[in-house]
């Protein structure tokens, strides 16, 4: 029994240009980001696609419209992107001058990182599977879409592969991760 996943990173948005961690905060695509979720849609039109799930963010369900149109499409937050507490609404280079020492441990060694008020790469690996496995478990030996975030399909599959080498994973905006889960 083996549920083919399509993990699917939503497109561009003008804070993942300028580099600043959106996570929870509900940031829409840019021009660009539409323009790459659009070129996703005839690689995935001659899919049979059973179900689409993605995260309840404004980011990822305008990716899953674009691509799959009007498509029955179902949010789950728990598929939303990790919560970075303080780093949220911060560029890369203002976290590392006002919390140097818990960013340099963050980009060092996620899974060892607690970032205040946010959610820690343990927690968010949780909620994350959790949330794929009742997916899977519901769709069993079909093709699932899941329309989310870099984050969320790096956090899966660095459980998948069990590895804590996080960075390496995350897809880059607008591209498709395919998976025989099971």
């Amino acid at each position: 029994m083996t549920t083919r996943l399509i993990l699917i990173r939503h497109g561009q948005t003008d804070w993942n240009a300028k580099k600043i961690y959106c996570g929870h905060q509900d940031i829409g695509l840019n021009a660009l980001g539409r323009i790459q979720a659009a070129r996703l849609r005839p690689i995935l039109e001659n899919e049979t696609i059973n179900k689409i799930y993605c995260s309840n963010k404004k980011r990822a369900i305008q990716t899953a419209r674009i691509i799959f149109k009007k498509a029955k499409i179902r949010r789950i937050a728990e598929l939303r992107e990790m919560h970075f507490g303080v780093f949220e609404g911060k560029t890369y280079r203002q976290i590392l001058k006002k919390y140097p020492d818990i960013y340099c441990l963050w980009l060092k060694n996620p899974f060892s990182a607690s970032i205040p008020e946010g959610e820690s790469l343990i927690d968010f690996r949780k909620r994350v599977v959790r949330a794929i496995k009742q997916i899977t478990a519901a769709c069993p030996n079909q093709t699932i879409a899941i329309v989310c975030h870099g984050g969320v399909i790096a956090v899966f599959l660095s459980y998948l592969f069990k590895t804590r080498d996080f960075w390496k994973l995350i897809p880059k905006p607008a591209t498709c991760t395919v998976i025989n889960y099971g």
